[in-house]
């Protein structure tokens, strides 16, 4: 049972006048008898809750910063009206303000034998799973007094996807693929490259691209044409270790490597490179195999790496290398989005390089705190020379991890979170008109 405010008023009111004509225990019990009896009476008469039913409907899934609908429809099996508030408990993170969480309550009445659908709208503020945890109900009787409570679990999830903020990035990505396949379709010969046709031999041609066959069987002299190939394997590895936790202005490291890798998925794919995913830090955190995902592999991508979070430990280097090896059996671009931190770099990865270098092209990937520069150009008090020679020092720790990688035939994009994923994606270009992939 449940007093209402409107109980306290009432005894309040009614002990008034007792308190001042005739104050004692007679007096109280005049009052109380009867207040007792209509509380006793009013819970009785309120709907119950534990026979109430409850059903969930609405959207799954939701990309970070929009809205999700969720229906709950209540139906009242008694023969009592309900008079009800409710409250529809989620995370706190299912709202990005504690304003919108007012959208979780309700107040309703439903007829006996009839039923009233709710809406709770959502506005998640992290990725990952959201679960209802529970519905509370309050029952009223018909005079506001008292009331019957009790909660029924309702299970609901809302997967709250990445946002993939540069997919506005991805018509001019695109446009300049068409370009770069416009001009490497020029009927070339080179290693790594695809036989396409047969022409007419013109003087300047190759005399290697001559196809003796052929010519055997025609009056003329032909030659071989060649195309750039397709279907490259791209393995894009994500370190999920304590690095990627971080933040950058208002997102962590992980989450902006989350949207580079989406972009670089999104145009490989319309290259017609074969791209799978990786997430590790000690162990395999999410994969996605090109094979398995068909046609829809960037709803795979999203699907796999919305759940993700970092894990707070050291990245086991050497596994995460025997993983990628594993899992990129033919020579690939191998795209590692990790930290160019000094000390993860150096007694991480550079140990392991040499096997990745030797059978793939590797790219690093590393989101960089615009803070860090901010901090090096501060001048005019004591404080700011200390920021300064501090974000100096830390912009020439990362150039010399850069350079390091680099000795070792590795390309290095170190870029804002707002700046990473065009990066990624112009150094995915860069690489395909160079034919190094």
């Amino acid at each position: 049972m449940a007093l209402t405010g409107r109980a306290a008023l009432v005894a309040a009111l009614g002990s008034l006048p007792v308190a001042i004509v005739a104050p004692s225990w007679t007096g109280v019990l005049a009052v109380d008898v009867p207040l007792s009896l209509a509380i006793l009476c009013d819970y009785a008469l309120a709907a119950p809750v534990r026979t109430l039913q409850f059903t969930r409907s609405g959207d799954t899934s939701v990309r970070l910063g929009e809205t999700a609908t969720v229906q709950l429809t209540v139906t009242n099996p008694s023969r009592r009206p309900l008079r009800a508030h409710l409250r529809d408990a989620w995370p706190p993170s299912s709202w990005s303000s504690e304003a919108e969480q007012s959208s979780s309550r309700h107040e309703f009445v439903v007829a006996a034998g009839e039923r009233r659908r709710l809406t709770t709208v959502l506005r998640p503020s992290r990725r990952g799973d959201r679960r209802s945890e529970r519905v509370t109900v309050r029952s009223f009787g018909p005079l506001g007094l008292a009331a019957r409570q009790g909660y029924h679990r309702v299970p609901w999830t809302v997967r709250v996807l990445p946002p993939f903020t540069s997919r506005k990035h991805l018509p001019s990505r695109l446009a300049r693929l068409r370009e770069l396949d416009g001009r490497t379709s020029v009927l070339t010969r080179g290693e790594g490259t695809e036989f396409d046709s047969l022409r007419a031999y013109v003087p300047g041609d190759d005399t290697r691209s001559i196809d003796w066959r052929a010519t055997a069987r025609q009056t003329g002299v032909a030659v071989r044409t060649w195309r750039p190939e397709r279907d490259r394997h791209i393995l894009v590895v994500l370190d999920t270790g304590r690095t990627s936790a971080g933040r950058v202005g208002d997102i962590p490291r992980l989450d902006a490597a989350m949207d580079a890798s989406l972009l670089l998925a999104a145009l490989a794919t319309r290259a017609g490179d074969r791209v799978n995913l990786l997430a590790y830090d000690r162990r395999v955190r999410a994969r996605v195999q090109h094979k398995a995902a068909g046609g829809d592999l960037l709803s795979a991508f999203v699907g796999a790496l919305a759940p993700l979070e970092p894990a707070l430990v050291e990245t086991d280097a050497r596994g995460l290398s025997a993983t990628a090896l594993a899992s990129a059996p033919r020579r690939s671009l191998l795209v590692l989005l990790t930290s160019l931190d000094a000390a993860p770099i150096e007694e991480g990865l550079l140990p392991v390089l040499p096997q990745l270098t030797r059978r793939h092209t590797v790219l690093v990937a590393s989101v960089a705190d615009p803070k860090v520069e901010a901090m090096a150009r501060a001048r005019g008090t004591v404080d700011a020379t200390y920021e300064a020679a501090a974000g100096a020092q830390t912009q020439a720790q990362r150039r010399r991890t850069a350079d390091q990688l680099r000795r070792h035939g590795v390309t290095v994009v170190d870029a804002p979170p707002d700046d990473l994923a065009p990066a990624l994606a112009d150094a995915y270009l860069a690489l395909k008109a160079a034919g190094r992939l």
